[in-house]
């Protein structure tokens, strides 16, 4: 999908919640928001949001002097998450069905999202989870897809929710002991997007296998990706791709078995996938 009027304005709001999260100085923060809005006026409305965002925020990190914008955040958002991982673990194994609860997991670990134009708030999302229906809910769907495969392609989205997915693709391992399960980051560190090397250290490598993308947007661009995730997105038998951005750079569908998996944070992914703000997706193509 590509962007809309509205993702102008979210992108430029956008550099106001990064000049906050980063702790900038008046000084920086106005810098970081006349930068980003000049550079708007001339976005390509032929690219998706993540497209456009990706100069944008390596610009932002130029002038803020770091390589990683959001490093401390996405510790602080990664501690805060595995707080709750041996209630969730225990609310997996407890579950009528586990594949369901694992997936519920997964999407709430989706809030976790500093480029949404909707604040998170984890405690609430936890809390809320398990009685909160899907609003597009083909789990079922994939399940039967997932117990016909032999490989699975999990692409991942931001830090924090990456400890949630593990929790998923533990269960998935369980259920289907024979699925061979890839867990693909971003190629460079991005927004507050899971790489490899904060994927590695956490032990993701213990439940699948690791691979760099070599994306640096925050999303799946194919054509900006390597080409052994070029090989896996076009050779497993499914791919799941999690989050808004992976949603945004791979809608519509370019191939089958493709499952979206997220929490709808804005009112033009809303209309794009037919689902209300805030009602959580899994959309199999």
């Amino acid at each position: 999908m590509t962007i809309q009027n509205e993702c102008v304005e979210c992108i430029v709001a956008q550099s106001l919640r990064v000049a906050d999260a980063i702790g900038a100085d008046a000084v920086l923060r106005s810098r970081i928001h006349d930068d980003v809005l000049a550079m708007s006026k001339h976005f390509d409305f032929t690219k998706t949001p993540p497209e456009v965002a990706r100069p944008v925020y390596e610009h932002m990190a130029k002038l803020a002097h770091k390589t990683d914008l959001y490093d401390d955040v996405k510790r602080r958002s990664s501690m805060q998450a595995r707080a709750f991982l041996p209630e969730l673990k225990a609310r997996i194994a407890e579950a009528e069905d586990p594949f369901f609860a694992a997936l519920k997991v997964a999407v709430a670990g989706n809030v976790i999202d500093l480029a949404a134009e909707v604040a998170f708030d984890l405690d609430e999302e936890i809390a809320r989870l398990f009685e909160t229906p899907f609003s597009i809910d083909d789990t079922q769907q994939l399940y039967r897809q997932l117990a016909d495969a032999s490989t699975l392609l999990y692409i991942a989205d931001n830090a924090g929710e990456h400890l949630f997915d593990a929790l998923a693709i533990e269960t998935f391992k369980t259920r289907f002991p024979d699925l061979t399960v890839y867990y693909m980051t971003r190629g460079a560190p991005i927004i507050n997007d899971i790489t490899y090397d904060e994927a590695k250290a956490d032990g993701l490598g213990k439940y699948c296998t690791l691979v760099d993308s070599g994306v640096d947007t925050p999303g799946f661009v194919y054509a900006r990706a390597n080409a052994r995730a070029r090989e896996l997105f076009d050779g497993c038998d499914v791919v799941l791709a999690k989050g808004m951005g992976n949603y945004e750079c791979l809608s519509p569908a370019p191939r089958s078995a493709l499952a979206y998996v997220f929490k709808v944070k804005c009112q033009v992914v809303s209309r794009s996938v037919a689902a209300p703000v805030g009602g959580l997706v899994c959309k199999v193509q």
